[in-house]
């Protein structure tokens, strides 16, 4: 697995809670949001499953490798363990689709409901206000534009996971990162190189177009309204997503209705756009998250975003920030 090259050593602790049942359970939680169950060809390009387990566990190999801080590193195992099936998708049925944030209400929650998760703390001498809010450490989060060490694993994961990127690009890539102050006086990852600045953004900018691509932005609201009318109907709870995205899919095959309706989402293969809102035809229009990473590169030994050294990554951020999502978006 990819996520071998961000440590050589992992904590028995980490490893220890990275197999509790409340962990487990993102080994079938997908890292692309439901969208992965469709047939449209880019979702057809994962050689291998890509978990919010994986993603996870390696946000928390890399918050160790860079502070050697147990509590930063355990923060950032936890960050998605309250992530509900579909992930973001619950963000646009919960109308959050721009900062995609209200799925992230629950980590304590989860954490303090885990008897396996609290004895492991307990003997540990861990309080739960230092692991259960990975926002407070910078290597571990940050905000956009910066780099961190959760946009650092799932830029390499897709890039492994979907991009087919070899091990020796992604390697490289990670032995040039290290620490900086940067200029809001706190820690951010930092490359040596600007070559290895620009080939991350490279990989980095590819992911921002295919997180708001129209296919992906039509598959969220789909499936966002296909969970909507399983909990109207009293097919689904609210906690029901708490479960396991097979969980939830096999409740939702329980329905004559619902089931027609996700195996057409199954069956997705392509979309069109059109300015006009189409006739007896189900379409959405709908914006999304624009995420992005501007990393800083040492220059003269002093950190520099890329954009203030290389007009071509600025001009292809802004151009990403430009997109106009004002259109209509149907399956053909």
């Amino acid at each position: 697995m990819y996520t071998s090259i961000y440590t050589e050593e992992i904590p028995v602790l980490l490893k220890q809670l990275a197999n509790t049942s409340k962990m487990q359970r993102l080994s079938d939680i997908g890292m692309h949001c439901g969208c992965e169950y469709t047939k449209f060809p880019f979702y057809q390009m994962e050689i291998t499953p890509y978990t919010r387990y994986i993603h996870s566990v390696g946000v928390s190999k890399i918050v160790w490798n860079f502070t050697h801080d147990i509590r930063q590193a355990i923060a950032g195992l936890f960050h998605d363990i309250a992530t509900p099936a579909f992930a973001h998708t619950i963000d646009f049925l919960h109308g959050d689709h721009l900062t995609q944030e209200s799925t992230e209400d629950k980590t304590l929650l989860f954490i303090k409901s885990s008897r396996e998760i609290t004895d492991l703390l307990k003997k540990h001498h861990i309080k739960l206000e230092d692991i259960s809010d990975y926002h407070q450490y910078p290597i571990a989060d940050n905000d956009t534009p910066m780099l961190s060490a959760d946009r650092l694993e799932y830029t390499f994961g897709n890039g492994y996971c979907l991009y087919n990127i070899d091990l020796v690009t992604l390697s490289s890539l990670y032995k040039d990162l290290t620490i900086t102050t940067n200029e809001y006086g706190t820690d951010e990852l930092c490359f040596h190189s600007l070559d290895a600045a620009k080939k991350f953004t490279e990989i980095s900018l590819r992911n921002s177009h295919f997180f708001v691509s129209d296919q992906d932005r039509f598959s969220m609201q789909y499936l966002a309204d296909l969970i909507r009318l399983a909990i109207t109907n009293g097919i689904l709870a609210e906690d029901d997503l708490y479960q396991t995205e097979s969980e939830v899919i096999k409740k939702l095959n329980r329905d004559e209705k619902l089931s027609k309706l996700w195996k057409n989402y199954t069956e997705l293969t392509a979309v069109a756009v059109s300015a006009e809102k189409p006739d007896n035809q189900y379409s959405v229009n709908i914006s999304a998250k624009k995420r992005y990473i501007d990393p800083l590169v040492l220059v003269d030994n002093q950190p520099k975003r890329l954009t203030e050294i290389d007009l071509g990554a600025r001009d292809r951020i802004q151009s990403l920030l430009n997109l106009d999502f004002n259109k209509w978006i149907f399956a053909v």
